[in-house]
């Protein structure tokens, strides 16, 4: 393959325009937990589930410094990090904040992208004449965010690899700039395994090729690369390695469905404890489909058992419903199905995951045809309790008001 390479038979592209940046918030789940808890500031924070299957979700910088990464088990960063602050996960709060950063992005440009709560693409280049020149830009959201006591970082290139590349690079609380004129100097010195879609393997496979920096990889003809690679993944690597990507950034589309789902800390093996799991669920999906403005009709039930085995399962409710009550009523009959097929309790069917979700979803609050045989109050009252509930956990906290099904004796 040595002998085949050639210079780049690609003709250059018409250069892109600095207009595109990617905002990665800086350990955003730990961050929000010190904005609760201002003590906690200096600390190592880390933050995940807290159960023996536990994982990280998120550290501050301080527990990053002892070799504490995401998706690290629990267990592995108590004994690297035994100092450290170790915080549950609150998803509520989290989700709060991820709202105001959004309205944060959405006062410069509506053409935003969130890739997940704490990363977004933007694509500014219909706001330049109101707010300056993209670095101007990302200087200002970064002021904005940091009004909220949060820290960001932003990489400004001219299209979204680019972008993702010098916010990654730029960590923590900077602003990295890839003009237009700068791409190959700054990105061809790089190794290849940063590009998106080289893996361990596809990795491994270049480095014996004798391609070990993007630069290399950048001056391999496209049709070579095809040919040792497959056709699309060929095409992709070389277009990456020579800073070409056209996709635009697309703005954020209506939500398909809202749920919860949780792993346990120890296989469930009685319906009894399974049941009380799939109801602490709904109430956490009607929150959140209420704190969205949404309702829907379909319900989902996902059940993944302990050798691995993953089911789901669906109905549909005649009425559009947002509250704890009628989810749950769907999903226990649900879950009775699945009991009645695989007999929870056996060593086969006990219960590692289980989540809840809604689909077809339309705007909320749930409204319905009054039916006049229905008893009064059998179902009315509803939309004024959950507009209750949410009140007193938005000021008090997601755990103040808990179904009493939930309460332990």
């Amino acid at each position: 393959m040595d002998n085949e390479v050639q210079p780049n038979e690609v003709q250059p592209n018409e250069v892109q325009p600095l207009a595109i940046l990617h905002v990665d918030m800086d350990a955003f789940y730990a961050s929000v937990e010190v904005i609760k808890d201002p003590a906690l500031r200096g600390k190592p924070v880390i933050v995940g589930g807290q159960g023996g299957r536990g994982v990280v979700t998120s550290a501050s910088y301080e527990a990053r410094a002892f070799g504490i990464t995401s998706a690290m088990p629990m267990l592995r960063a108590r004994r690297l990090c035994p100092q450290a602050v170790f915080v549950p996960n609150d998803f509520s709060a989290y989700q709060r904040y991820s709202e105001l950063i959004r309205d944060v992005f959405i006062s410069f440009t509506p053409v935003v992208e969130p890739m997940s709560l704490d990363e977004a693409f933007l694509d500014v280049s219909g706001a330049l004449k109101l707010f300056g020149d993209p670095v101007t830009i990302a200087g200002a959201i970064k002021r904005d965010i940091a009004g909220l006591g949060l820290s960001c970082t932003v990489g400004v290139a001219p299209n979204k690899f680019l972008a993702k590349l010098a916010s990654a690079a730029g960590k923590p609380d900077g602003l990295l700039v890839v003009p237009p004129d700068g791409v190959e100097a700054w990105l061809h010195p790089m190794p290849v395994r940063a590009l998106w879609g080289v893996g361990q393997r596809t990795g491994e496979m270049l480095q014996r090729l004798g391609l070990r920096t993007i630069g290399d990889l950048a001056v391999v003809p496209r049709a070579t690369l095809q040919r040792a690679l497959g056709d699309a993944a060929g095409a992709h690597l070389h277009d990456l390695a020579n800073g070409r990507d056209d996709r635009p950034v697309v703005p954020s589309q209506e939500a398909k469905s809202v749920g919860a789902e949780e792993t346990f800390a120890r296989d469930l093996d009685t319906l009894d404890a399974v049941v009380r799991e799939v109801l602490r669920l709904s109430d956490r999906v009607a929150g959140r489909l209420r704190a969205k403005g949404l309702c829907g009709r379909c319900v989902t039930l996902k059940i993944r058992f302990g050798d691995f085995r993953t089911i789901t399962r669906s109905l549909t409710s005649p009425d559009e419903i947002d509250n704890a009550a009628e989810i749950f009523e769907i999903a226990k009959a649900l879950i009775e199905k699945v009991h009645k097929a695989e007999r929870i309790g056996r060593s086969s069917a006990r219960i590692r995951l289980a989540g809840v979700s809604v689909s077809s979803l339309a705007p909320g609050p749930a409204r319905r045809q009054l039916d006049l045989l229905e008893e009064r109050g059998s179902k009315g009252g509803w939309p004024e309790a959950s507009d209750a509930i949410d009140r007193i956990r938005q000021r008090w906290g997601g755990d103040a008001v808990t179904p009493a099904a939930l309460i332990d004796p």
